[in-house]
Parts: C-alpha cells; sequence; structure tokens
C-alpha cells in the first residue's frame, strides 16, 4: 500500500501566511500616520464650533483668509512664471552657460524660506547696505525717497517665489525633454516658430508638470512659519502657534490647523483639476531628438540674464550675505553652545530618518507582497504627511501624545517610582513622532522607485527556494535598494534640518535646534549672530541639491544636443 505524500497548501496561500504579520505592521504604521490629522478633526468636532471659533471667525480669520489666498497666489504666479521660462530656456535654446545654469537653477532649494528672509531683511532693511549705499550716493534723507518694505506680504511673496520655483523648474523641463523632441518638428512643419511653439505645443502638454510643480510649491508656502512670522503676515500656520502657545487654547489651535487642511485640499484639487481629462502617451519607441536653438549677441545675453537672475537672487546673493556675516560677526555663542546646537540636529535628524525609511521600507514591501485594496490605502496614508504643514501635525500629536504621556507617567510613579516627568513630550520621542509623520513622504517614494525597479521574478525565485518573505527581503531586495534607501536617508535628513513649525512646538524645554537658534536670534534682531546657524543648514542642505544637479545634467535625451 502506499501512502500518498501530504499535499502543502498552494504557494499563494503560504505568501499570504507568512506575510500577514507584515501587512499588519503596515497597517498600524498607516494609523500612526494618519492619527495627528482624526485627533485634530477629532477636537474639532468634540468642542463644536462655540465662542472660541465665533471669536476668531470676528477677529483674525478674515485676515488669516485673505493673506493666505494671496499669498498663494502670488507664489503661484511668481513659481510658475520663473520655473517655466527657465525650463523652456535651457531645453530649447543653445546660449552661453547653459549647461552650467541648467543644473544650478536648483540650489535655491538648499536655502529654507526664513534664512532667506533674514538674509533679505538685513540687505533691505533701512540701515541695510543697500538703502545707506542710496542715501550716500544721492544724499537723500529718510523722507526723501520710497523703498519697498521688504517685511510685507509682497516681500514674503517674492521671497516664496524665489526659494520654491524651481519645483517648477525640475517637473517642467522634464516634461520640455520627454515631449519636445517628435512634436515640435510637427510644429515647426505646421509653420509654428519658437513662441508659437511654446504657447500651443509645449505648454499645453506640460500642464500637468507644471501644475504639480505649483501645487508642491503652494504646499509648502501653506506649511511655513518662520518667514511669514518675520514678515508680520497673518497666516494660519503664525495664527496655529500663537493660539496654541500665546492664548494656551487647544481649541482654537485646532480649529485653525482644520481650516488650513482646508487650503490643503483646495490646493491639491487645483492640481488635479489642472490636469483635465487629458492623457499624452508616446506611441513610438523612437525618441526624436531635441534641437536647441543657437542664440548670440542681445537675445543670448537676455537668456544668460534671465536664468540668472532667479539663481542668484535665490541661493548666490543669500548663501554669500550669509557667509560675510558668519566670517565678520558671527555666533558670539560658537564653540560648545554651536556643537551642542549642531549635536541636537544631527540628533534628531538621524533618529527620523532612520525610522522613517525602515517604516517606508515596511509600506513599500507589504504593498508589493499584497497589492490589498486596505495595503495600498494603508501605503498612500504614509504619503500623507508630507501635504500638512508642521503646525498641523504638531498640534495633532500633541492632542493625543499628550494625554497617552500622562497615564505613562502616573502609572510609572506609582509602579517604579518615576520622578524623571514626562516620558514622551518631556524628551525628543513626539518631536521625532511628529518629523517621522512629516517626512515619511520623501522615503515611501524612493524606494517605491527603488523597488519597480526589481522585476517580480526576483521574488518568485526567492520563494521558489523556500525563502520567507523577511529572508527575500534581507538577501535580495536590501543589497539592491541600497542606492534608494541611501537616497531616502539623506532626503529625510535634509528636510529634518531645516523643519522649523514642528520643532518649535514639540521640542522639549530647552532644546534648541540650528533652526530655532536661527529663527530665535532673528526674531530678536540679531541677524549677524544667527547667520552661523542659518549658513549650516544652508551648507548642508547643498548635500542632495548637488547629486540631483548632477543627475539633471545627465539626464538629458540620447542626442539630445550635448
Amino acid at each position: 500500500m502506499t501512502l500518498a505524500a501530504p499535499t502543502s497548501p498552494p504557494a499563494h496561500v503560504r505568501i499570504r501566511t507568512s506575510s500577514r504579520w507584515l501587512v499588519a505592521l503596515a497597517l498600524l504604521v498607516g494609523g500612526l500616520v494618519a492619527l495627528p490629522v482624526l485627533a485634530v478633526l477629532a477636537q474639532v468636532l468634540s468642542t463644536g464650533t462655540g465662542d472660541t471659533w465665533s471669536h476668531l471667525a470676528s477677529t483674525v480669520l478674515p485676515d488669516y483668509i485673505g493673506s493666505t489666498l494671496w499669498l498663494c497666489l502670488g507664489v503661484g504666479l511668481g513659481t510658475a512664471s520663473m520655473g517655466v521660462g527657465a525650463a523652456w530656456l535651457v531645453t530649447r535654446y543653445e546660449f552661453p552657460l547653459r549647461g552650467t545654469l541648467e543644473w544650478a537653477l536648483v540650489l535655491p532649494l538648499a536655502v529654507p524660506g526664513y534664512v532667506m528672509a533674514y538674509t533679505y531683511t538685513d540687505l533691505l532693511q533701512f540701515v541695510g547696505p543697500v538703502q545707506t549705499a542710496l542715501r550716500e550716493a544721492f544724499g537723500w534723507g529718510r523722507a526723501d525717497y520710497w523703498f519697498p518694505d521688504v517685511r510685507s506680504l509682497g516681500g514674503a511673496v517674492v521671497l516664496f517665489s524665489l526659494v520654491l520655483y524651481p519645483y517648477v523648474y525640475m517637473l517642467a523641463r522634464t516634461a520640455f525633454l520627454e515631449r519636445a523632441g517628435g512634436m515640435l518638428e510637427v510644429g515647426r512643419v505646421l509653420g509654428l516658430g519658437p513662441w508659437g511653439s511654446f504657447f500651443r505645443v509645449s505648454l499645453p502638454l506640460a500642464r500637468p508638470a507644471i501644475a504639480a510643480g505649483v501645487s508642491l510649491a503652494l504646499m509648502e508656502t501653506l506649511a511655513d512659519f518662520g518667514a511669514v512670522s518675520y514678515f508680520g503676515v497673518q497666516t494660519f500656520t503664525t495664527g496655529i502657534y500663537r493660539a496654541w502657545f500665546s492664548l494656551g487654547d487647544r481649541v482654537a489651535a485646532a480649529q485653525l490647523a482644520s481650516a488650513l487642511l482646508g487650503f490643503v485640499i483646495l490646493v491639491l484639487a487645483f492640481e488635479r483639476l489642472s490636469r483635465g481629462r487629458a492623457r499624452f502617451h508616446d506611441t513610438t519607441l523612437r525618441r526624436s531628438r531635441v534641437m536647441a536653438i543657437r542664440v548670440g549677441g542681445w537675445r543670448a545675453a537676455l537668456a544668460v540674464l534671465a536664468c540668472l537672475i532667479p539663481m542668484v537672487a535665490g541661493f548666490l546673493l543669500p548663501a554669500g550675505i550669509l557667509l560675510h556675516m558668519s566670517l565678520s560677526q558671527g555666533d558670539a555663542q560658537f564653540g560648545p553652545r554651536f556643537i551642542a546646537l549642531a549635536r541636537n540636529s544631527v540628533t534628531v535628524s538621524g533618529l527620523t530618518a532612520f525610522i522613517a525609511v525602515m517604516l517606508a521600507l515596511l509600506l513599500a514591501y507589504a504593498a508589493r507582497l499584497q497589492p490589498h485594496w486596505l495595503v495600498r490605502t494603508t501605503h498612500r496614508l504614509g504619503g500623507l504627511g508630507y501635504a500638512l504643514p508642521g503646525t498641523v501635525i504638531a498640534v495633532g500629536v500633541l492632542i493625543p501624545v499628550t494625554r497617552v504621556d500622562k497615564v505613562l507617567t502616573t502609572w510609572m510613579e506609582q509602579a517604579v517610582g518615576w520622578q524623571g516627568g514626562l516620558v514622551l513630550t518631556g524628551g525628543i520621542v513626539g518631536l521625532v513622532y511628529a518629523c517621522v509623520v512629516r517626512f515619511l513622504t520623501p522615503a515611501v517614494q524612493s524606494i517605491d522607485a527603488g523597488l519597480l525597479k526589481v522585476t517580480p521574478n526576483m521574488d518568485h525565485a526567492a520563494r521558489s527556494l523556500g525563502l520567507t518573505p523577511l529572508a527575500a527581503l534581507r538577501r535580495v531586495h536590501f543589497p539592491l535598494l541600497r542606492g534608494s534607501l541611501l537616497t531616502a536617508l539623506l532626503l529625510v535628513f535634509i528636510d529634518v534640518m531645516k523643519e522649523l513649525p514642528a520643532t518649535l512646538v514639540m521640542r522639549p524645554f530647552n532644546f534648541d535646534t540650528l533652526a530655532t537658534q536661527a529663527y530665535t536670534l532673528a526674531s530678536d534682531e540679531r541677524l549677524a549672530e544667527a547667520s552661523t546657524a542659518a549658513l549650516t543648514i544652508v551648507v548642508v542642505g547643498l548635500l542632495p541639491l548637488i547629486v540631483l544637479s548632477r543627475e539633471i545634467a545627465r539626464s538629458r535625451l540620447p542626442g539630445g544636443g550635448r
């Protein structure tokens, strides 16, 4: 009598069973990321719209709405005009310094908005070098001339446009390169000149990319606190900070945070509507050559000037001012105090980057193993934080974490006699949690891009050899993802180094970073002392941009002119 061998469960059943814990952890991560938003909304719903909201609506809310709308409108127009114009010039025309300007135009991203605000205030204020030179040259007094006030809504619009136009530039440049060749040839055959090709061919095709870039710039504008606070512009971020710390009213802070969420939703809806229903697909495998038009004389000088102005005004000038102030005066506390600030910044940034990359790897790998709708939804939740301002996340984190902290501290006091104060908000745990929620998106996107390059056949081969999902991740995917993981670590590290709103709200007592030090000193009009910390942030921010700039310089299509 022959005994039949026991039948093993199907492969997909074994895979799902062995990866169930991975999916459960991914769902837990998605819930933790969504918790701050749910906490803000729950706080608003639980308290209704009582006296606090009525007071806000009758006093400061109209100013917040008006300033935020005008700021978004101005920044949207400014970033679109500078970004699209620069992208069109470097992709369509051949002129001197084109190769250098092509990658240098992204450098303003290294300068945080609040750092730009400090440097231009020092440059353009009444006692600054520009107005002083004008008075000395023409013999003017205070009442003899008019000079625009940099610390105003208009100044904030110009400042954000200079800092954030690279978002539009990078996406528009990619769109122009990808769709330029064959379609521009058709336009030339139909009699379209360079400007006709731009307005009737390239610009409509690049509209989704331009809308995405403008949306990113607007979300960064809505999230900013340092620059608008320093310029005295009344926006929702300054209102949230004031309501929480000056008034001690978490209800008002939560209600303002929910209103700010409404603006973020409007920006995302604008990006979707700007795309329309149009879809553009490349139906040929042949890559047409992008023929750059060589220009000379005054046209070449005009093209160089048009690209130099945003790059110089957005990076070289503020970086030069910071370097000069740091070398000539600098921070009087440079030394042990500065080392402590740098250590705090690196500690928070390093912990956040490591945790964010590990969680992002968990989310991305779970979505790869189990393409279930619940897992996909959790994966999308991992990208929720980047669309939210740091003040909203900080308020959303503080509400539940403070309650958990009180319960935990009380239990530890009763159980083990703990007398060390609050555990979560008394240290950097709450701050790291807020930063992980805020900057998980860059890590998820980088690792997703890396996993897409790994063929599914690798997974099938690993499973056929009997490897569990965790073993396959460790022995197969991890070595192939090393570059993507390092990129994600670098991006999150730099973002946290520059983060100001969440750090101001969530930092424990007597815990300062380079960002908070620069903001505090500049707020006290000690701009020269703030220059050392601000310059350090800019220098660190240059690291990923140098890598990005080199990729841009190498990303020309085959036969693309260089």
